[in-house]
């Protein structure tokens, strides 16, 4: 089964061609072609993602990434093919870049040897979400391939069926039941799952996703956007020195008997602790070693207690912050340390971030489950939650 996916739930603009064979329990996944653009450049001077200008750059870049992808796979036949550009520009009149661009390669050449068309519908900046799902609606009314809807927060969870993710006890990879711990910039969540495509939300976050307050610390000291890598690239600097620090940050929530979180009160405790003060670089590696700490110790613990009160046999980090690898390593040393028989698996540091191949793994996944959602009234659904 050959899928070509389709990621633009922020800002990264993404397709991918994957090639899917074996079962759910035996996966086995080639990726043919795969082609993404990051928009951090074009955000970074607005210290975040600013959406409508996320939906031009999705709109302008899909196509190249489409021919990208197909030519990686040696999958573009030139070839004169005749389509209805009344229908393509009606479907895609919210995107009249993107209608141009689609009417100027589509017709050249054939019908790909595509057996579906996987489009992340939620969650995620509904403008942008818009421009991908209107993407696959196009390609499948012209090409007559069927859409696979696809949770992003699921193609997180999949993504370290990939490859070669960083595992501890990886045999055999995947056994239920299965945690996961999400960790981006617009989630933080734990969920459970005893088998794929059914899951329940033990907890999340009640106000900014852990990624979220990275960002916004990493304002308050005077960093570039993204924060996180900035933040742990200070917080590494204080630990290499091996200075003794007095900053002391609260760990919200870490020790309640539910499984949520909470990162607002975390910022607003650096926000009075650096409040008109100037601080000198070793003082803002401090605060950022203390805040990474903070963090990763609420990460830690609450995902122990559900490891502790599920049984769960594995345990997925995944998410855009489970690149940083203070987290990982924390998570590792917490897994091998008091859970010797749990799988751990975290996804490759390029599978982390938002991608088209976990989109399409997930895709893949609703396919061998029977659990494709219709796509008869699909929208983009910015706060979709997995369930």
């Amino acid at each position: 089964m050959k899928i070509l996916s389709i990621e633009t739930s922020c800002d990264e603009t993404a397709v991918s061609i994957l090639e899917t064979n074996g079962t759910l329990e035996s996966p086995n996944f080639t990726v043919l072609g795969n082609a993404l653009f990051s928009q951090i450049e074009i955000h970074r001077e607005y210290g975040g993602v600013y959406p409508n200008l996320a939906k031009r750059e999705h709109t302008k870049n899909l196509i190249p990434l489409l021919n990208s992808a197909l030519q990686e796979a040696g999958m573009i036949q030139a070839n004169a093919t005749d389509i209805d550009a009344d229908m393509v520009t009606e479907i895609l009149t919210r995107e009249p870049i993107l209608a141009e661009q689609f009417l100027e390669l589509i017709p050249t050449i054939e019908k790909p040897d595509i057996d579906a068309i996987a489009v992340t519908y939620g969650p995620g900046l509904e403008p942008a979400l818009w421009v991908g799902i209107n993407f696959a609606r196009a390609l499948h009314a012209v090409w007559d391939i069927p859409i696979i809807p696809v949770n992003h927060m699921e193609g997180h969870i999949a993504s370290v069926l990939l490859s070669n993710p960083e595992t501890l006890n990886p045999e055999p990879l995947i056994q239920f039941p299965l945690l996961a711990l999400l960790i981006s910039g617009g989630h933080t969540e734990l969920v459970l799952a005893k088998k794929w495509s059914d899951y329940e939300i033990l907890g999340r976050t009640r106000d900014d996703a852990v990624g979220e307050a990275f960002d916004k610390v990493a304002r308050l000291l005077g960093l570039p956007y993204p924060g996180g890598p900035e933040i742990s690239n200070l917080a590494k600097m204080s630990r290499d020195a091996n200075r003794d620090i007095d900053i002391k940050l609260p760990r919200p929530m870490m020790k309640t008997d539910d499984f949520d979180f909470s990162f607002s009160g975390l910022k607003t405790a650096v926000l009075y602790k650096v409040k008109d003060e100037n601080l000198t670089d070793e003082e803002k590696q401090d605060m950022a070693r203390e805040f990474e700490d903070a963090a990763t110790d609420v990460l830690v613990e609450k995902t122990k207690k559900a490891l502790r009160e599920t049984g769960a046999q594995t345990l997925v980090v995944a998410g855009g912050v489970s690149a940083n690898t203070y987290i990982r390593n924390s998570i590792k040393n917490m897994v091998e340390g008091e859970f010797p028989e749990v799988s751990l698996l975290i996804p490759e540091i390029k599978l982390s971030t938002d991608n088209a191949v976990m989109i399409a793994i997930a895709g893949f996944i609703r396919k061998e489950t029977g659990t494709i959602p219709s796509i008869d009234d699909l929208s983009a659904e910015g706060n979709l939650a997995l369930s």
